[in-house]
C-alpha cells in the first residue's frame, strides 16, 4: 500500500499516482461491501423482527379469542346452574335475583379457575337432602288439614244448598250440583295444601298419607253434614 498524501500528488510519478488510486478504489469496495452487508443484516434484523411481532400478534388474537369463547362457556354453564338452583330453591333464591348475580373475584386464589368453582357449585346444586322421617307431628298436621277441608267442604255446600233453594228457572238451580262439586273439591285442596307444607319440609308423602288426609275429610264432611240435619 502506497503512503503518498494528497500533497505528494505534485511530485509523485504516475506509477504512484495510479498505485494510489487502485489502492483507494479497493479500499472503496470494501467499505461499500461492509456497509452493503451491514445494512443487509440490520433488515434481516428488522424483518425477523417484524415477523416475530406479526406472530406475537397473531398468537394474542387467538388468545383473546379463546378467552372470550371460554368466557361465554362459563358465563352459559353459570347462567344455567342458577337457573337451576333458583328451580330448586324456590323464593328464597328468587330474592338475590331470577338471573345470575355479577361475578365476583374469590378472596382466596388457590389456583383454581372458573370451571373448578363451577364444577363445586354443580355439586352443591345436585345435592339432595335426605328426606325427614314423617313424625306423629307431621301426621297429626296432616289430619288437621283433612279436618279442616271437611268443615270447609261442608260449610260451602250448605251455604249453597240454602241458596239454591226451589226451583226458579234461573241460574240458582245449578248450585246444589255446584254445591256438591264443592264439598268433594275442598278435601282435595286440602291435600294440595298439605303436600306444599310437605315439600317445604322435605318430608315425604306417599299415597297412603295423601289418602288419608283426603279421607278424613270426607268423614268430617259427611258427619259435619250428617250432624246439620239431625239437628233439623
Amino acid at each position: 500500500m502506497s503512503d503518498l498524501r494528497p500533497a505528494d500528488f505534485e511530485t509523485a510519478d504516475y506509477r504512484s499516482v495510479l498505485r494510489r488510486l487502485t489502492t483507494l478504489d479497493e479500499e472503496a469496495a470494501g467499505l461499500r461491501a461492509e456497509a452493503v452487508s451491514w445494512h443487509d443484516g440490520r433488515v434481516a434484523a428488522a424483518d425477523d423482527a417484524v415477523h416475530k411481532a406479526d406472530e406475537a400478534l397473531k398468537a394474542a388474537h387467538r388468545a383473546v379469542a379463546e378467552a372470550q369463547r371460554e368466557l361465554e362457556e362459563v358465563d352459559a354453564r353459570a347462567s344455567g346452574l342458577w337457573a337451576e338452583y333458583v328451580h330448586k330453591a324456590g323464593r328464597p333464591a328468587e330474592r338475590f335475583g331470577v338471573t345470575k348475580p355479577e361475578p365476583v373475584v374469590p378472596r382466596q386464589r388457590d389456583g383454581k379457575d372458573a370451571r373448578d368453582y363451577l364444577d363445586e357449585v354443580a355439586t352443591k346444586v345436585k345435592y339432595t337432602a335426605p328426606a325427614r322421617p314423617l313424625t306423629f307431628a307431621v301426621k297429626v298436621l296432616f289430619g288437621v288439614f283433612g279436618f279442616a277441608g271437611g268443615l270447609a267442604g261442608a260449610a260451602a255446600y250448605q251455604v249453597l244448598r240454602q241458596t239454591g233453594g226451589s226451583q226458579t228457572g234461573t241460574w240458582r238451580d245449578a248450585l246444589p250440583v255446584i254445591a256438591l262439586l264443592v264439598l268433594l273439591a275442598c278435601p282435595v285442596l286440602s291435600v294440595v295444601a298439605a303436600k306444599r307444607v310437605a315439600d317445604r319440609r322435605r318430608a315425604p308423602m306417599d299415597a297412603s298419607t295423601i289418602a288419608t288426609v283426603l279421607v278424613t275429610g270426607l268423614i268430617t264432611a259427611g258427619l259435619v253434614l250428617a250432624a246439620v240435619r239431625s239437628s233439623k
